[in-house]
């Protein structure tokens, strides 16, 4: 309960920054995502997909609303009840799934067909495994940045790279995601 009030309030921060000017311009993405994530073991590939919607407020200063989904399988220690001495502990995989909601500013300039940005976001991360490890969520926070190359007016193709944050099992991880696909600027 005190997650969903937390989320409830940041969305209603980001509402009052929003509404202090109405967006007038901004962009929507939607692509293609590498995430590279170490949950406790080892570090593992997941393949999905990122959405993102920003509002500009000010010309160069966008509030943006980022999305994304990574699927895939990650291996977890299991340490069963063993006698001393005897370590016993292995790694078993799991198919997981998690999701990623953030929120925050965006800094960005054209030059020529270039548009180059910086972000940092913050929100919630959910993981859930298919295989027993169950569910968890977390605090998340993004830092990052990319290129957008425009193709013709309103279509341009987004490279992005961001560095995430999240403390998924308790246990910190360090990720990094690459997303890139078509970006529509309004």
């Amino acid at each position: 309960m005190r997650k969903l009030v937390l989320i409830g309030a940041t969305f209603l921060l980001f509402g009052a920054l929003a509404a202090a000017q109405v967006p007038t311009s901004g962009n929507v993405f939607f692509g293609y995502s590498y995430y590279n994530s170490k949950l406790t073991v080892d570090r593992a590939s997941l393949n999905g997909w990122e959405g993102s919607l920003e509002g500009k407020v000010f010309p160069h200063v966008g509030i943006v609303a980022d999305f994304s989904g990574h699927y895939g399988s990650q291996d977890f220690p299991v340490c069963p009840t063993v006698p001393v001495g005897d370590s016993g502990c292995g790694t078993a995989s799991a198919s997981t799934h998690q999701l990623n909601v953030m929120f925050g500013p965006r800094v960005s300039f054209s030059v020529g067909r270039w548009m180059p940005f910086a972000q940092a976001m913050f929100g919630v991360a959910h993981i859930s495994s298919t295989t027993g490890f169950g569910k968890d969520n977390s605090w998340a926070s993004a830092l990052g940045g990319g290129l957008d190359y425009r193709i013709v007016r309103p279509v341009a193709w987004r490279f992005q790279f961001d560095y995430i944050h999240t403390n998924l099992y308790s246990v910190g991880q360090n990720n990094f995601r690459i997303s890139t696909g078509p970006v529509l600027r309004f």
